[in-house]
């Protein structure tokens, strides 16, 4: 599936391929609820690094990498230089991947019918979980990928 996304100014734009078009999971950490707002969390999607492409204000993007108690984070969180628009993630220990952030993409997408809440020992107390009954809750990470989470639940594009 074609996703494509961009910033609330419309400065950035990009575009990308996914066999795995659905938001997957919600993190709780310190890093996605500061610099991606939202309810507290962010919302990621999976896809292919290959076919990425930004097509518009490549200029704009700029790159954040959290300084964490152990040195810095591999994480590069990409956002819009003029309004702050939190876009993508991508980890050099898997390069092939890149993560959109559900919330800058334009492209329709379904709603999932599970969600895996990530990191919930770093959640403060103001945040409300609103979990569904399948959904999964994890104090981490969980072991399971996402090629795995997408196929366990029948939802391969």
């Amino acid at each position: 599936m074609r996703l494509e996304g961009s910033c609330h100014c419309g400065t950035v734009r990009f575009r990308l391929e996914s066999a795995h078009a659905y938001p997957f999971n919600r993190c709780y950490c310190s890093i996605c609820r500061k610099t991606a707002g939202g309810g507290g969390y962010v919302i990621n999607l999976g896809g292919d690094y290959e076919t990425f492409e930004v097509v518009a204000g490549k200029d704009n993007v700029g790159v954040y990498q959290a300084e964490l108690p152990d040195g810095k984070s591999p994480l590069k969180r990409h956002f819009c230089k003029t309004c702050a628009s939190a876009l993508w993630v991508w980890d050099p220990r898997w390069p092939e991947l890149v993560h959109p952030f559900a919330s800058a993409i334009d492209t329709p997408l379904s709603a999932a019918p599970e969600t895996t809440h990530l990191l919930l020992s770093a959640k403060p107390d103001w945040v409300a979980v609103a979990a569904g009954p399948n959904d999964q809750q994890f104090d981490g990470y969980p072991d399971e990928s996402i090629a795995a989470w997408h196929q366990r639940l029948g939802l391969e594009t």
